[in-house]
């Protein structure tokens, strides 16, 4: 079972737990998410498989918890492989902000390590996602605005707290 370090409002580590008891019992723990750009400047974006939390909608491409004792850098490489396979030699960090929520019969309790991976790679999604999705920064803004619900709530939140220049105003 995936085990998990629970963390303070600050990320330092207080100890370990099962993923399952620390979404059961709502305890802050360490995901990091990575936007991904083209050369071109377009947006990518997943539909989540119909059994994930935000089924039928989309989200940043790459969202995965830090294992017990892994690095920021070598959960956010892992999860990029295992989530549209390709490997992120180059990344640029852009904050860390609290998400919490329920959702599926859980309490999400997710310390946010945000990144930014720029890559023309080919993608090979894993079976969280149904599809991708280009979007131009334009078409990203408009349908943020005209059909929000297309998006999951994670999106729209690290959106707001690390994109609202961009994609808000």
């Amino acid at each position: 079972m995936e085990q998990v370090d629970i963390v303070d409002e600050n990320g330092k580590v207080l100890y370990s737990v099962s993923k399952h008891e620390a979404h059961i019992k709502g305890l802050l723990h360490m995901t990091v998410i990575s936007e991904i750009t083209n050369s071109k400047g377009e947006w990518l974006l997943v539909k989540q498989a119909s059994d994930r939390q935000d089924a039928g909608q989309y989200v940043s491409p790459v969202g995965g918890h830090v294992q017990t004792g892994e690095s920021l850098e070598d959960a956010l490489k892992r999860e990029v492989f295992e989530e549209v396979g390709i490997t992120a030699s180059t990344y640029r960090y852009i904050g860390k902000k609290i998400f919490n929520r329920e959702v599926l019969g859980r309490k999400e309790n997710h310390y946010f390590f945000l990144y930014e991976i720029v890559s023309d790679s080919p993608l090979k999604l894993n079976g969280e996602s149904e599809s991708c999705r280009w979007f131009t920064t334009r078409e990203l803004k408009e349908e943020l605005k005209r059909n929000p619900k297309k998006f999951g709530d994670a999106f729209h939140f690290v959106v707001k707290a690390f994109f609202k220049d961009v994609l808000l105003m």
